[in-house]
C-alpha cells in the first residue's frame, strides 16, 4: 500500500481507501466493505506465506497469531487488542469450530505460541510447530502450521461471505464498523 498525504487517501486494503470506506458505509455497501476486509487480511496475512516458496511453519504461525488478534478485533468491535490479547485467543478458540481441537488449550496456546513467538522468537514448554500431520496433536503439543493457515483462510472467507448477506444493523456489522472507524481514525492521528 502506498503512503497518502491526505488521510482519506490512505489504503485500508488495496484499492480501498478511507474515503472508499466512508462512501461504502454511507451507502451501506456490505459487499464493498466485506471484500475490502477479505483483501486486507489476505494481503497482510495469508498471501505472504501461502504464496512464498520459502515457507516455514514458525513464520506461518507467527502470522496466524497476528491474524487471530486482528480478526478478533473485527469480530468484537475492538479499537485495539491492547490488554485484550489473551481474551482474543480465548474467544477465538471457543467460537471457531475449525479450531475445536484447541479448546481447553487457549491459555497455553496464547502463552506458549503467541507470546513465545512475539517476545522471544520461540515456542515455550515443548510446544512444536510442523507442517505435516493433524491440525493439533494434544499429546505432543504439536501444531500443523499448514493446516492452521488453511483453516484461517476458510474462516476469513466464511466471515466475509456472511457479512455480505447479514443485516446492516446486525451485531457483526456493528462490530465491523466500530473497528473500521477506529482504523480510519488511526490514519488521521
Amino acid at each position: 500500500m502506498k503512503p497518502a498525504s491526505n488521510p482519506d487517501d490512505t489504503e485500508l486494503a488495496s484499492r480501498f481507501t478511507v474515503a472508499d470506506y466512508n462512501k461504502a458505509h454511507t451507502n451501506k455497501d456490505r459487499e464493498a466493505i466485506a471484500e475490502a476486509i477479505r483483501r486486507r487480511f489476505s494481503e497482510r496475512y495469508i498471501s505472504p506465506v501461502s504464496e512464498s516458496k520459502a515457507k516455514h511453519g514458525f513464520t506461518i504461525m507467527a502470522i496466524c497469531c497476528l491474524m487471530i488478534e486482528a480478526f478478533e478485533s473485527f469480530r468484537q468491535g475492538w479499537k485495539s487488542t491492547d490488554g485484550l490479547d489473551e481474551q482474543a485467543f480465548q474467544l477465538f478458540f471457543a467460537r471457531e469450530s475449525a479450531f475445536a481441537d484447541f479448546r481447553g488449550y487457549e491459555r497455553y496456546f496464547h502463552r506458549n505460541i503467541r507470546c513465545g513467538i512475539l517476545h522471544q522468537g520461540e515456542t515455550y514448554y515443548g510446544w512444536k510447530i510442523v507442517r505435516t500431520g493433524p491440525l493439533f496433536d494434544q499429546a505432543t503439543r504439536t501444531i500443523n502450521a499448514t493446516r492452521f493457515l488453511k483453516a484461517m483462510k476458510k474462516l476469513l472467507d466464511d466471515f466475509c461471505d456472511r457479512l455480505k448477506s447479514a443485516e446492516w444493523k446486525s451485531e457483526d456489522w456493528q462490530n465491523v464498523n466500530k473497528k473500521m472507524r477506529a482504523l480510519c481514525k488511526h490514519c488521521r492521528t
